[in-house]
């Protein structure tokens, strides 16, 4: 999604004089960030100069602010591999990865009470497990899943492949 099309949602449950109005700012432009810049019309919004800071700096902590403010955290996908024996390793690396994190978990629940510092490693270990999966997933999405290994030995042709319909 362009962040004109968010703005043009935004706006149908929120109206542009209450946003032009909260941040002093005149209606029409408020109106304009809801227009496709390629019109010539569109302005540059709040999101594009967001995204234009973190291409800039390539430091996404105003993204994860952001997230905070929305009640929400940052995490970054990551690149899908492509090697086509990394599939089953990526398997076993969610399965790792939750595995650990019910290991800090119950390390931290043991005595009944979780410290500051338990729930910052929770934390890591959440994080960290969403990040490989999320980027399993995404290799599935863009039909990248290498072919496994196995599969392939037994002459099993497009095991690993991902079917669009």
């Amino acid at each position: 999604m362009h962040s004109h099309e968010v703005f043009k949602q935004l706006l149908k449950r929120v109206s542009a004089k209450q946003v032009a109005g909260e941040l002093g700012l005149s209606l029409s432009l408020v109106y304009k960030w809801a227009e496709p810049p390629q019109e010539g019309s569109g302005a540059a919004n709040p999101l594009d100069r967001i995204d234009s800071i973190i291409k800039l700096t390539g430091d996404a902590s105003m993204a994860q602010w952001v997230c905070e403010r929305a009640g929400g955290f940052f995490i970054k996908n990551p690149e899908p591999k492509s090697h086509p024996y990394e599939l089953i390793p990526a398997t076993n690396n969610i399965v790792q990865e939750f595995a650990d994190l019910l290991g800090v978990i119950s390390m931290a629940v043991a005595d009944g009470k979780v410290t500051t510092e338990e729930s910052e490693r929770i934390r890591s270990r959440w994080e960290q497990l969403k990040s490989v999966t999320e980027g399993f997933v995404r290799a599935a999405e863009e039909g990248k899943l290498p072919p496994v290994a196995a599969a392939a030995a037994l002459g099993k042709p497009g095991a690993g492949t991902v079917v669009k319909s």
